[in-house]
């Protein structure tokens, strides 16, 4: 190989090299922030092939996409002395890169600095209120609220845009859950109770008026029996009379008659004396 083709060889080499720290690429989800000998000189917020100065300048990218910030759960003191482990989370970005730069240099110590920030706020907000208002009352007008000063602050000192503030979870701890769940076991019981003694109540009163048409309607029935059978006797004594008054003698005969069959049974014996008016027709039988 001859030396010229050697050196044209290393030209298209050092060509390359510089051409390759001469370019560099943003993409259309992240910021560049170009600094030289450590210093910002330029912020490149539109994707596309960008130029610097090779050796002399470097590159910072910056994700502009929404991030998540997911803190520890930590301990907060309502208003009403009641202690909460709250656990929360947020959504924020990048809107101002030179400033982001200058104040967090990195995503990593932006989500430090996050915690701070947020946690304060949400300390702050949550404990000038009540555990009722926390749990159900409040709750998404306090998360806006801490949503707005978070922001605030966070666009004003590091060029973040915190777009939401929310609270994954509030629990009691651990050592307060079981005075808790008795209190709540015992609230439950006296409830149950009030409700098991207004049904009884309710029950006395649906037997007792079931008792008053019980006995209302047994009186209407005897009554109307009674009028039924004094009517039915009355008929019965009509019919006889007037049996009676037709044929005197027929209708003593059918009476006596009856009146065997009902007293004399098989196997019975009676004494009577022979000139018993009982036997008169028994004797003209003869």
């Amino acid at each position: 190989m001859n030396k010229s083709l050697i050196v044209i060889l290393i030209l298209v080499a050092a060509l390359l090299v510089v051409v390759g720290g001469t370019l560099f690429t943003v993409d259309q989800t992240q910021s560049a922030v170009v600094l030289q000998l450590g210093k910002p000189v330029k912020i490149h917020d539109t994707p596309g092939l960008k130029i610097k100065i090779p050796f002399v300048q470097d590159v910072t990218f910056f994700d502009n996409r929404l991030l998540d910030y997911d803190a520890d759960p930590k301990e907060i003191v309502t208003k009403d002395k009641k202690t909460l482990v709250v656990d929360n989370f947020a959504k924020w970005r990048i809107v101002d890169p030179l400033k982001f730069y200058q104040a967090m240099r990195s995503e990593r110590q932006a989500q430090s600095r996050l915690d701070d920030i947020i946690f304060a706020e949400v300390r702050v907000s949550l404990g000038t209120h009540t555990l009722e208002e926390i749990v159900n009352e409040l709750r998404s007008e306090l998360m806006a609220s801490i949503t707005k000063r978070c922001n605030e602050a966070a666009i004003r000192d590091y060029g973040i845009e915190i777009r939401d503030v929310r609270i994954k979870r509030a629990d009691l701890p651990s050592e307060n859950e079981r005075a808790v769940y008795a209190r709540m076991n015992a609230e439950r019981e006296r409830e149950a109770k009030r409700y098991r003694s207004e049904g009884e109540e309710e029950a006395q009163k649906i037997r007792a008026g079931a008792e008053k048409q019980r006995t209302i309607i047994l009186a209407e029935a005897y009554r109307k029996s009674e009028e039924l059978r004094g009517n039915g006797d009355a008929e019965a004594a009509a019919i006889y009379a007037a049996a009676y008054g037709r044929d005197e003698e027929f209708y003593r005969f059918t009476r006596s008659l009856e009146a065997y069959r009902r007293s004399i049974k098989a196997g019975t014996t009676l004494v009577l004396t022979p000139d018993s008016e009982f036997l008169k027709y028994l004797k003209r039988s003869r």
